[in-house]
């Protein structure tokens, strides 16, 4: 098992029982390792939001949906993660992506 995958299922059972911080660590680990690594990114901005460190978690979720703009579930949690930061402009937008997608739609081909 690599070193990306090895990290990740650390922080998966990290999160399972409840250990933020550990996962947040092993997340980080992943995406040092790849950084194209979208599941890597994903999970560490939902374990940011989970901890309150919001505008790291918007940085996460931008990355997210960069490496795969056609992820309804990572508009979608970028949304709520502006949400939770107050900018709703953004959040709307990205909620429109999402939208776009649960239609079967394309946000970039």
């Amino acid at each position: 098992m690599s070193e990306r995958d090895t990290a990740f299922d650390q922080a998966n059972t990290h999160l399972a029982i409840g250990e933020l911080e550990q996962a947040e660590a092993c997340y980080r680990e992943a995406v040092a390792a790849d950084p194209e690594f979208f599941d890597g990114w994903h999970a560490l901005g939902m374990t940011l939001m989970k901890q309150g460190k919001i505008k790291e978690a918007i940085g996460c979720g931008l990355q997210a949906t960069t490496l795969e703009p056609n992820d309804l579930l990572a508009w979608t949690a970028l949304s709520q993660m502006y949400v939770q930061d107050q900018q709703i402009a953004e959040a709307e937008f990205a909620k429109g992506n999402a939208r776009i997608l649960s239609l079967g739609g394309k946000v970039k081909k």
